[in-house]
């Protein structure tokens, strides 16, 4: 399943799964994930999944790259067993006051609103990765033809709950912060909570998501 096992640096191991970008080679890369985690092997302080990688970050003090290599080249998966997963629903406002880029989608796409929100809402999203800031989840895979590219020129605040889409992913902001999706939404959830120290993320790599619209008086009174 693995293609190479190399060094990063002096403290971590690369794992490289090829350079196609699909749910079949990340659901690999997440059952490894998964599996290293749960064995809680001593030495591994941190694992990074992404689109087709692997990164095991090493306590050089209680372990070394060849044991860990030896370790991972021995671990045995059964490709029928299901991943660890949640099926998970978020609510989304498509309120003008949130559907930042919907214009700019329909010259784009050469779509209207409404097709472009039924494309997006009628679908199960797959959790890729988490990454870029804490607990932003990369969601696919969007319609071939709600697939644009980012904005020409990235906006400096993009609000804390934001939807966006661009290319084959979904993703949810879940901080203020500089981005350049196309923001087509928003949602009330906080999908990353800091004060959990066990686990902040409500979305993992492996989950699938269903977005469902509401509307503003629904997203005004969301947490009452």
């Amino acid at each position: 399943m693995i293609k190479n096992i190399s060094n990063l640096g002096d403290a971590a191991l690369y794992c490289d799964f090829g350079n196609s970008v699909n749910k079949e080679i990340n659901s690999k890369v997440i059952r490894y994930f998964q599996s290293i985690r749960n064995q809680n092997i001593q030495g591994i302080i941190n694992l990074t999944p992404s689109y087709n990688k692997l990164i095991i970050s090493l306590d050089l003090t209680k372990t070394n790259f060849n044991k860990i290599k030896k370790i991972i080249e021995n671990i045995s998966l059964d490709p029928n067993e299901n991943l660890s997963s949640k099926k998970i629903e978020i609510p989304v406002c498509c309120n003008e006051k949130f559907s930042l880029d919907i214009e700019r989608l329909e010259k784009k796409l050469n779509l209207n609103r409404n097709k472009i929100l039924d494309s997006f809402f009628n679908k199960e999203y797959f959790c890729y990765m988490t990454g870029f800031i804490a607990g932003m989840p990369f969601l696919g895979d969007l319609d071939n033809d709600l697939q644009a590219k980012r904005l020409e020129t990235p906006r400096v605040r993009v609000p804390k709950g934001s939807v966006g889409i661009t290319e084959q992913f979904a993703n949810i902001y879940t901080f203020e912060s500089p981005g350049g999706w196309n923001i087509i939404g928003n949602t009330p959830i906080s999908v990353f909570d800091k004060s959990n120290e066990t686990n902040p993320n409500l979305i993992s790599p492996g989950d699938s998501i269903f977005f469902k619209r509401i509307d503003i008086n629904q997203y005004k009174n969301f947490n009452d």
